[in-house]
């Protein structure tokens, strides 16, 4: 594979895309959908995971996280395959385009406004969010700050934020579908952090997965999962208007088997896979979520 789409590592951008599908279809639920909030949203965000990978790859380098006792597959700059020089100037660049993109949205949607401000120093903190999780003098993601990050602006924000630059307001009941989708991709973060706790631990990188301990923490994996899918099926519950919103239901079974696998793991290189498959079913739950909602307007 190219050693920069490998650090790109795309398996982690339907993350990325799941928060901006929700938020828009919240949004055309509300008949406020805006094609163009859509694509600019859609593109923001996957920069801004690309940025975070690219920072990533390059910090757990520099902190010595990434060695020959990792368990998950070598990184680019880990390998040799790309320089930490060649890394620092995509990552000024994959910046620049964030920015660049963020801006095109948001004066689109906002226009010149006091909310203009206030999306500006989000979009500005979800670019230091990407690059200080391991990269830097005080990586955030050391301290185990990584799955509070996830959540907002994965969720929180992903979700909310999409939702209002589309309808130009905020609604209390998107807070539900927000924190869903923050908690199932707190989940990919913490699988990422299970499989590499050990290695993780000895370099002194003290994730949630690593406090808990391997146990604890399958029950923290389990609790993601579990009220995450459950809140949106509480929005449901709360906002129904057709059966057609319990679309997403039918990727029940693949939630399920995911945690039956990792509540029986005894291996932590086996749960590589289960990240692949923990991030599609949250995508396309999302995309059976939003299309519920269309349907049901």
């Amino acid at each position: 594979m190219n050693p920069w789409l490998d650090a790109f590592r795309p398996r982690t951008l339907p993350l990325a895309m799941s928060g901006i599908v929700v938020g828009s279809g919240l949004a055309a639920w509300e008949k406020g959908f805006r094609w163009p909030v859509f694509l600019l949203a859609l593109l923001t965000a996957v920069l801004l995971q690309v940025l975070s990978n690219l920072a990533n790859d390059l910090g757990d380098h520099l902190h010595g996280t990434d060695n020959h006792r990792r368990v998950g597959p070598e990184r680019a700059v880990q390998s040799g395959a790309i320089t930490p020089a060649a890394m620092k100037r995509a990552i000024r660049s994959c910046g620049m385009l964030s920015l660049a993109s963020g801006l095109t949205l948001i004066i689109y949607a906002l226009g010149l406004s006091p909310a203009t401000l206030v999306f500006l120093l989000m979009g500005l903190a979800a670019i230091a969010a990407a690059v200080r999780y391991t990269y830097g003098s005080h990586p955030y993601g050391y301290v185990g700050l990584g799955d509070l990050s996830v959540f907002v602006f994965f969720g929180l924000l992903g979700v909310g934020g999409t939702f209002f630059l589309h309808v130009l307001r905020f609604d209390p009941v998107t807070l539900l579908p927000a924190a869903g989708i923050g908690l199932l991709a707190t989940g990919v973060l913490n699988l990422n952090n299970m499989r590499d706790a050990v290695n993780d631990a000895a370099s002194g990188k003290r994730t949630v997965a690593v406090r808990l301990g391997p146990a604890r923490a399958k029950v923290y994996h389990a609790a993601l999962v579990l009220v995450g899918f459950a809140s949106l099926v509480v929005f449901t519950a709360v906002s129904f208007r057709s059966w057609w919103q319990y679309l997403f239901v039918v990727t029940f079974p693949f939630f399920d088997r995911h945690l039956r696998t990792v509540l029986k793991n005894r291996e932590p290189r086996d749960l590589d896979p289960q990240l692949k498959v923990l991030a599609l079913s949250t995508l396309v739950g999302a995309l059976l979520f939003s299309l519920g909602l269309v349907l049901a307007t």
